[in-house]
């Protein structure tokens, strides 16, 4: 493999999807990122250059690249061809397909694809499940995918595909075999921190030392989460998660210690 002509194929734009971007713009791993973003965004090009360059957590692009003195980074948009150059990464969007089998990856000749849509999280549902599934990036011919998020099976208690593994860096990344597993999950934030405490206490006393073990966690605010108070959706039962996240503690289910299993 040529690395210097790698791409890499990002699905989302999103917090995640933004800073993937950011991230591998300043890390120049790859000569160009594909990101599927699969509809149109405000006017045109410009609108998605004003929204990648600018972060309300991060402040602008070229600051959070090379400091205050710097430099707008994103130049020579292109609307027809759904380009711009960041930083001198060409950065290309797809503005057509929803689903995962329907993104022309092979087209763009992207191998690697980061899913970070949070939308395609069961690695046991078939390509051709109608609402999507993450296999539909390998079907349009990515040959590994890396999901932002926590695997999520439909069915409780299904056994995991041999292709599929979850890792935590530090803690269990060398369990990654990449002859044969080909969708990869970095679990989440949650999972991460819990990992990095429960791994010294089990090297130390072993699990049949340790009778039972509870977490709790303070997060930001996510999209997920309501802005103003709402009334609940017919059939919902936590009224909590109907409350605004800028002004309440609002207690939530996690799904770390399932991932940890993983």
């Amino acid at each position: 493999m040529n690395e210097g002509k790698m791409k890499i194929g990002v699905n989302g734009l999103g917090r995640i999807g933004k800073l993937t971007v950011w991230n591998h713009v300043g890390r120049r791993y790859f000569n160009e990122i594909v990101v599927n973003i699969g509809r149109q965004a405000g006017t045109g090009m410009k609108d998605v250059a004003h929204y990648l360059e600018r972060d309300s957590t991060y402040g602008a692009l070229h600051t959070f690249l090379h400091g205050y003195r710097a430099e707008p980074a994103i130049h020579d948009i292109d609307e027809a061809a759904g380009s711009m150059v960041v930083d001198g990464v060409t950065v290309r969007f797809l503005r057509e397909a929803r689903t995962p089998q329907d993104i022309d990856w092979k087209a763009h000749d992207v191998r690697l694809v980061v899913d970070t849509t949070g939308q395609f999280l069961d690695p046991t549902l078939p390509v051709d499940t109608p609402k999507g599934s993450v296999r539909g990036h390998l079907e349009a011919g990515a040959e590994k995918v890396v999901v932002s998020a926590p695997f999520k099976t439909k069915h409780e208690g299904a056994p995991m595909p041999e292709d599929t593994i979850t890792t935590v860096m530090g803690v269990n990344a060398n369990d990654y075999d990449p002859k044969r597993h080909r969708i990869i999950s970095n679990a989440s934030c949650t999972t991460t921190c819990l990992a990095h405490m429960m791994k010294p206490l089990l090297n130390a006393f072993g699990a049949k030392r340790i009778l039972s073990a509870s977490m709790a966690t303070v997060h930001a605010a996510t999209g997920s989460q309501q802005v103003l108070d709402r009334l609940p959706k017919a059939g919902k039962t936590d009224l909590r998660k109907n409350r605004s996240i800028l002004n309440n503690i609002i207690l939530t289910s996690t799904g770390a210690a399932k991932a940890l299993r993983w």
